[in-house]
């Protein structure tokens, strides 16, 4: 029986409303807890940093919030969303997906596989990371 689910999802990437759907259909099939995580690039160790506002992370993160709870609240409804513990954190995708999953207590993570570009095929995708170093199951939805 599942009884927490992470689902992650790029708010700027349409398809991943089908993800978020089939995580919720999961977690109401045992009526587990769904929690919804985006992740947001950290400027603050790059040379492009030094190009932002000292503030640009910060505000980064708090409108990315605010986007992730309009696209679960669009998606799911506003009932549904208020059930939904929405999490944002910036790093490394893949990295934050799986401490994500390890801090909440995860049973499965729901994730989308997109469709590679060059990039991804010599560094290998995040959905295929997070499926090879999860330590929960994975449920991978192709678009």
């Amino acid at each position: 029986m599942t009884k927490s689910i992470l689902c992650a999802v790029d708010i700027t990437d349409k398809s991943d409303k089908l993800v978020l759907e089939t995580a919720n259909k999961l977690a109401k099939l045992d009526n587990a807890q769904l929690d919804v995580i985006t992740v947001v690039p950290n400027f603050g160790v790059t040379l492009v940093s030094s190009y932002f506002d000292e503030n640009f992370q910060g505000e980064m993160v708090t409108k990315t919030q605010e986007a992730l709870k309009g696209m679960v609240g669009e998606v799911l409804g506003a009932d549904r969303n208020k059930d939904i513990r929405h999490l944002v954190t910036t790093g490394s995708i893949y990295e934050e997906i799986l401490e994500a999953a390890s801090q909440a207590g995860s049973d499965l993570i729901v994730i989308g596989a997109h469709k590679p570009d060059l990039k991804e095929f010599l560094l290998g995708p995040n959905a295929a990371r997070v499926v090879r170093h999860s330590k929960c199951s994975v449920y991978v939805v192709r678009d």
